[in-house]
């Protein structure tokens, strides 16, 4: 046999180096799912399955008494909702606090971001100090705004009485209770705002910026026509997320007002508490979380809708 045809001859392959070959591609291709699985596991019996059981809970009369006996009637706890002024009432509520937390958190929270955005000595500390009050956990911050808004000794109103003015009742009157409610939820919100939003400017090309200031732009004109349209799905994405929070926010406001006085902080969450553990009704407290469920859902899809149309003009 020649050398020529030697180098002809196709070289034989073993068969456990194929069988091999074969087993690691099948095993490429399950890696995926190896991944994907857990938390859709974890999805679905931590979230999927309590949400399911909420809804169904929503479509019957069932006591707190005995959870396990529940009788069907369709829609009739929607039909009581929506002939109940209380629930109008409590929806407006919820409304104007969680529009409210996003129109000042997101502002004051931005703000705090193009200041920081800026070297100045001592920068860092400042950033740690605007951190606190996103770090602090919920029941400790509520138990020091507690003793902020104290009648008697409250910081706020030993301040308002050095001023020569009368005592304010700030969480057991019916027009501050909400608005003092807000400046917790701002003073907890805002500085995760500034966390994203500083990220969010500091991604900006500074080149760019640079060139719109040789065109003759001045500070203002280049934060609306370089820096605004760089940040912007961030600012609407973080704008999201506080609307959604707000929407569900419960351990705040239970713990300094508990939704009073005469109901004027009760949101749908603090409602549904209330509902479900004063009232026993659990099928009426489904009701109110789901309405709460569709609210939410409708902001993400306001904001998928205009995500969609951003990314559509921008791609033209």
């Amino acid at each position: 046999m020649t050398d020529q045809t030697l180098l002809e001859r196709p070289l034989a392959v073993p068969a456990y180096s194929t069988g091999k070959t074969t087993a690691r591609r099948r095993l490429n291709g399950l890696l995926p799912y190896a991944f994907v699985i857990p938390p859709a596991l974890y999805l679905l019996v931590f979230m999927f399955w309590p949400l399911g059981k909420q809804i169904y809970l929503s479509l019957t009369r069932t006591r707190l008494a005995n959870p396990n006996r529940s009788t069907f009637i369709g829609l009739g706890n929607y039909e009581r909702l929506l002939d109940n002024p209380d629930f109008y009432t409590t929806l407006q509520i919820t409304l104007i606090y969680s529009v409210m937390a996003v129109v000042i958190g997101v502002a004051v929270g931005l703000v705090a971001a193009l200041a920081l955005n800026r070297p100045f000595p001592g920068r860092t500390l400042v950033r740690g100090i605007l951190l606190f009050g996103w770090a602090v956990p919920n029941v400790a911050a509520a138990l020091v705004w507690l003793w902020i808004f104290n009648e008697r000794s409250g910081i706020l109103n030993t301040i308002v009485t050095g001023l020569g003015l009368e005592r304010i009742s700030w969480l057991t009157s019916t027009e501050i209770a909400l608005p003092s409610i807000l400046l917790v939820t701002v003073w907890q919100v805002a500085p995760f705002v500034m966390l994203v939003m500083l990220a969010a400017l500091q991604s900006v090309p500074e080149e760019v910026k640079e060139a719109a200031v040789v065109d003759g732009a001045d500070k203002l004109n280049v934060f609306k026509s370089v820096t605004l349209p760089h940040i912007l799905p961030t600012l609407q994405l973080v704008s999201l997320l506080v609307m959604v929070w707000s929407i569900r926010r419960f351990d705040i406001i239970y713990l300094l007002t508990g939704g009073g006085p005469v109901g004027s902080t009760s949101t749908l969450i603090v409602k549904l508490r209330q509902v479900a553990f004063e009232n026993h009704d659990l099928g009426l407290s489904s009701t109110y979380g789901v309405v709460g469920l569709i609210l939410a859902l409708s902001v993400a899809a306001i904001h998928a809708l205009f995500n969609h149309r951003r990314q559509k003009m921008s791609s033209r």
